[in-house]
């Protein structure tokens, strides 16, 4: 079965290209926006040669997993854009929903107890966890076109089939949970979910409501977290994530940091 579009997607005038294989679905994106293209673009792969996840990380897509890029060339504010990232997180939690029905996977944080009832959790900021383990990871680009025009590729990285084995964090992988669910069903899936959630978002309008979803997924709310920012580690009780989707930690002295940017780690991680 090849790659295709949810009819809900289509319909709004998504569009799609695919490829047998690629350097980087988000690589190409900008390509393709610099070329001319509007947007509203989605470009997928079961392998990528060439991926890259957050800090120029490296992101392995074997043949078989997901690779998926949306480009978007929006008339809204660059810094309502970096919140889409929520708004991915979200639509592939909804599109695994979908596809995994009813499906019982423990879920825990960084290795530590499973928590939250069985679901897929949203890592913040863009990671999705399985098992205590990553199972996704969700990339923002962006690329000046013009003084006024910007392009955004929102790629997200999905271990359907296999999962990397000498990363420095746990990884998991659909099949290795059990799952029979392969690239082309979860895309369909994923491009519907997006055009749900993009809905909610509103072109930022909405992004109290994303909040609001986004917490009710989130992986290790109220438990101690430790975020590497800048040279120095920040230890806490994760509280909540502001009105900007921004990480809130507070300290044993009720003291409240507020993060932009930075790596998260909760459980035994987070104490070490």
């Amino acid at each position: 079965m090849g790659f295709s579009l949810a009819p809900t997607a289509a319909t709004l005038g998504y569009r799609l290209e695919a490829f047998d294989t690629v350097s980087s679905t988000n690589a190409v994106a900008i390509e393709r926006a610099r070329g001319g293209d509007d947007g509203k673009l989605w470009l997928v792969s079961k392998r990528q040669e060439a991926g890259r996840g957050r800090r120029g990380r490296a992101w392995e897509t074997p043949e078989g997993n997901l690779a998926a890029t949306l480009l978007l060339v929006p008339g809204f504010d660059i810094k309502a854009a970096a919140t889409l990232g929520f708004v991915a997180g979200l639509a592939l939690a909804d599109a695994l929903a979908a596809v995994i029905p009813g499906r019982g996977v423990s879920v825990g944080v960084d290795g530590g107890t499973p928590i939250g009832g069985g679901r897929f959790e949203l890592k913040w900021p863009n990671d999705l966890l399985a098992d205590g383990a990553k199972l996704s990871g969700i990339l923002l680009e962006s690329a000046m076109l013009d003084e006024s025009r910007f392009a955004l590729a929102i790629g997200i990285g999905v271990n359907v089939v296999a999962h990397p084995q000498d990363v420095p964090y746990p990884a998991t992988s659909l099949a290795a949970l059990g799952a029979t669910c392969d690239a082309e069903t979860l895309f369909i899936a994923l491009s519907d979910a997006w055009v749900d959630n993009a809905r909610i978002w509103d072109e930022g309008r909405g992004l109290a409501a994303i909040r609001e979803r986004w917490l009710k997924r989130a992986a290790g709310l109220g438990s101690p977290v430790a975020v590497r920012m800048e040279g120095r580690v920040v230890r806490g009780i994760f509280e909540t994530i502001d009105e900007q989707c921004r990480f809130v930690i507070r300290d044993e002295e009720g003291n409240v940091t507020t993060i932009a940017a930075g790596d998260v780690h909760f459980g035994a991680v987070a104490s070490a």
